[in-house]
């Protein structure tokens, strides 16, 4: 079998593999240098490499090829494989054939690590056996030893593991929110839902689907299989979870049942409303009680690099999204306070449209700090709403930040883009931005103190 691509999930699956017996080849474009943290556990578990560029003969000689959730399903060298016959598996679907318990996937475009966090927590808060997995972090395929029949493993998943599954089926699928993101990739809108869609693909009656009901571009997605659950913070809904008054309320088969009040909700944004009753369906649904519910909400930290509070400097808030890699994830970082924001946008542009940025930009913020490779693209899409400084580096949009805010003002790193263009990915990001606050805060933030 061959691996192609060696960052975490490559190496996970490789090791993997190699344990049980199987003949293993790995591929990756990048320099044994490159890689060579991986190098001698790969080795040692007598994986062959072949590293620097790929090779089609490698590709045709294969049973089995699975590549790394960084490689493209329409990679030159796949499509030649498939061509000929080659079974092309995600990572996940691999995993999915060896693991035991229980399995809740969570896809969308946005929300999926708070609300797979968040669901992992309830569950674990209700004394259930948990493992928390996938896109989150930790690759599904290196928790399989960890399960047996009793664990209920939550997993996020994202198009690029799903759009190459076979049998993959978790018992409980959500699927959050569907906007556009990854066009670099799946080339078109259509082709990115169906494949975010494919969670429920191979559900059987017993298994439940849970959309969300105030979102029209996932609503069409409703399977007709298994059984569907709804969340909505707009309307009631036929079965599932939604907001009444001031509470968020489960309904299954007619009957009620108040779980928690909105107010208990420890996460700002009212998209995090939405996480929280998507998670509150799925606990449910996957047997932790109300009052588990309640006390996993209530207790919940939320996630790093996910709207997440840094620190006060002299009347002025810092928060940390740098998981906002889409334009939709920065438009709920905006929606999720009042004004008088200085926002990071930029990065590395992944086909998106920065022009629905201009409205909220014009009514919420006072300053636009461009960095990144997408800075010209996304100050010609924005023009006009905002005033705008090219801080090309994430080190000069906070020295500029610092002197430009005010008592009351939010620096916000919300960037809707990705990070690779200067980052090795967004939690690289944000861990940079977060220890240039804690730098500004140990300084004494001289440079905004008796503003205001």
């Amino acid at each position: 079998m061959l691996v192609v691509g060696l960052a975490r999930t490559g190496v996970a699956t490789a090791l993997f593999c190699a344990a049980r017996g199987a003949r293993v080849t790995a591929t990756d474009s990048r320099s044994e240098t490159e890689i060579s943290e991986a190098i001698g556990r790969l080795e040692k578990a007598q994986v062959t490499l072949e590293l620097g560029a790929h090779r089609e003969k490698t590709f045709l000689e294969q049973d089995l090829i699975v590549p790394s959730p960084g490689v493209p399903a329409d990679e030159p060298h796949l499509q030649a494989a498939r061509a000929k016959g080659v079974t092309i598996w995600s990572e996940i679907e691999l995993a999915y054939r060896f693991m035991k318990g229980r399995l809740t996937g969570i896809t969308g475009s946005n929300g999926k690590t708070t609300t797979t966090s968040l669901v992992e927590h309830i569950l674990e808060t209700a004394g259930m056996q948990t493992i928390l997995a996938g896109n989150i972090g930790t690759p599904l395929i290196a928790c399989v030893d960890a399960m047996t029949d009793t664990t209920c493993t939550v997993v996020e998943l994202s198009s690029f593991q799903l759009e190459l599954i076979d049998t993959f089926r978790p018992n409980i699928g959500v699927f959050l929110n569907l906007t556009p993101d990854h066009l670099d990739r799946h080339h078109t809108f259509e082709a990115y839902g169906a494949a975010k869609a494919r969670i429920f693909e191979n559900q059987i009656g017993d298994d439940a689907a849970i959309l969300n009901a105030d979102d029209p571009a996932t609503t069409p997605y409703a399977p007709s299989l298994p059984r569907v659950y709804w969340f909505s913070r707009k309307q009631r809904v036929a079965q599932g979870t939604y907001v009444r008054g001031e509470e968020i309320v489960f309904r299954q088969n007619g009957a009620e049942e108040v779980l928690l009040k909105v107010e208990d909700t420890p996460l700002v944004g009212a998209h995090n409303v939405e996480n929280v009753l998507a998670a509150a369906a799925a606990a449910r649904l996957a047997g932790a009680p109300a009052s588990a519910i309640a006390r996993g909400v209530k207790s919940f930290a939320g996630v790093e690099h996910r709207l997440e509070f840094i620190t006060e400097i002299a009347g002025v808030r810092y928060y940390n999204d740098s998981k906002a890699t889409n334009v939709d994830a920065t438009l709920k970082a905006l929606d999720a306070f009042p004004g008088r924001i200085l926002i990071i946008l930029g990065g590395k542009d992944k086909g998106s449209d920065y022009t629905v940025l201009q409205k909220p930009l014009r009514e919420k913020t006072i300053l636009a700090l461009l960095i990144g490779a997408a800075a010209e693209k996304i100050e010609t899409e924005i023009a006009g709403s905002v005033a705008i400084e090219r801080a090309e580096t994430i080190e000069r949009a906070v020295e500029i930040a610092s002197h430009a805010a005010q008592r009351g003002d939010v620096v916000l790193l919300a960037p809707a883009c990705a990070s690779f263009d200067q980052f090795q990915n967004y939690e690289h990001r944000g861990r940079v931005f977060k220890n240039l606050v804690k730098q500004l805060a140990t300084q004494g933030a001289g440079a905004t103190s008796g503003k205001g």
